[in-house]
């Protein structure tokens, strides 16, 4: 066991950080308290030190597309066919990617990556950590949500073959799940009758759980029409869903509020490259989370480093947003909008000893990280 006495505490749970020692063991938060006198192996002296939950990421798609791959080592985005729910991430991420090691020196413990974006429905995503070299044993969970996208990127992407406009983006989304309905109902009604099977369709196996509220549709949508289109699809279905990107959620928060969904905003440390992104602005995060969203700020890594996550936050919080807020947007609230939270983002008893041992605040330029633990292992 190791003893990590005498840190600042930011749970990220209780708005105020307090002095005290954690206790981990097993890969997990076995204690934390003012003191701890229990019996440990190994101590780690953290007076003067900030200890923060490992800080976890919404939306990236580290592992598909590398670090220094370009276009042709890519694996984020299919580009045959606009419609691919079979595809599953694991199938695809690469963890020797050196972003891995990256975002686990710099204290990112838990990333959610996966495909799509160009894609109207892009598969399945994952929960992994940065740690290991076969991805079966670094998954926290997998599936975690199902990709579709709206805006410029699948129109530009299929603009010459099957798609030029907004509404036939939707229609494609519309048709796989509509596809997906008729084959479930016929699937029950056969039940152990295999002469009474539809044909197997694996794109519509792959929807069912979408259509039976197991698995989110994880919707990229910048523009405020896009989002909205995203909720009229899901509501339409009875489908949950996560909204990704948000660039244009502070022009529409009132409605965002009544909707009451998971954000995660951004990238924001980036250019404006296309249309969708001319109301692009750092004080989007603490809007929404000010006026009561849940919201999560994100990397979309590799469009903004994945391992510049917290400084990410410190962008927000310059901007106006609670610091409070900020760290919970790349802690708490992530691990809730990809369905981890009973495992990773907070410092709480029972949960995995992903922690980030700090000199100042990772969230301002100077901070230094001084130990990160994943599992309860040190990271080197």
């Amino acid at each position: 066991m190791i003893c990590i006495k005498n840190g600042t505490i930011h749970t990220a749970v209780d708005p105020q950080p307090f002095t005290g020692d954690i206790l981990i063991g097993g890969g997990k938060i076995l204690k934390i308290a003012s003191h701890i006198d229990d019996d440990y192996e190994q101590l780690i002296e953290a007076a003067g030190l900030n200890i923060y939950p490992g800080f976890v990421e919404a939306h990236c798609h580290t592992g598909l597309d590398g670090y220094g791959n370009g276009v042709p080592g890519q694996d984020t985005n299919e580009w045959n066919d606009p419609v691919v729910p079979q595809l599953r991430a694991i199938d695809g991420i690469n963890p020797m990617d050196p972003c891995f090691e990256m975002a686990a020196k710099a204290g990112i413990t838990c990333f959610a990556t996966g495909p799509g974006s160009s894609d109207a429905i892009g598969g399945t995503f994952a929960a992994v950590k940065p740690m290991g070299k076969r991805i079966d044993n670094m998954i926290l969970k997998y599936p975690i949500a199902m990709k579709c996208a709206f805006g410029e990127n699948p129109k530009r992407r299929y603009m010459t073959s099957r798609m030029s406009t907004r509404m036939t983006n939707a229609a494609l989304i519309r048709e796989a799940l509509q596809k997906a309905a008729l084959y479930m109902v016929k699937k029950e009604a056969a039940g152990d009758d295999v002469s009474k099977l539809p044909a197997f369709d694996q794109k519509s196996e792959s929807l069912i759980p979408v259509l039976k509220g197991e698995l989110p549709l994880k919707a990229h949508a910048h523009q405020a029409n896009d989002i909205f289109t995203a909720i009229r699809i899901a509501k339409e279905f009875h489908a949950k869903l996560t909204l990704e990107h948000v660039t244009e959620g502070h022009l529409i928060v009132d409605e965002l509020v009544k909707e009451n969904l998971p954000l995660a905003v951004g990238p924001t440390f980036s250019h404006a490259t296309k249309v969708e992104l001319l109301n692009k602005s750092w004080t989007t995060p603490g809007i929404l989370a000010k006026a009561g969203c849940h919201v999560s700020i994100i990397s979309d890594a590799p469009v903004t480093p994945l391992h510049d996550l917290p400084l990410y936050a410190g962008m927000a919080m310059k901007a106006g947003m609670d610091p409070y807020d900020a760290l919970r947007a790349i802690t708490i609230n992530a691990a809730e909008h990809i369905g981890v939270a009973d495992r990773v983002g907070s410092l709480e008893t029972g949960k995995d000893a992903d922690l980030v041992i700090c000199k100042g605040s990772p969230m301002e330029i100077s901070g230094v990280v001084k130990y990160v633990f994943i599992n309860g292992e040190l990271v080197e």
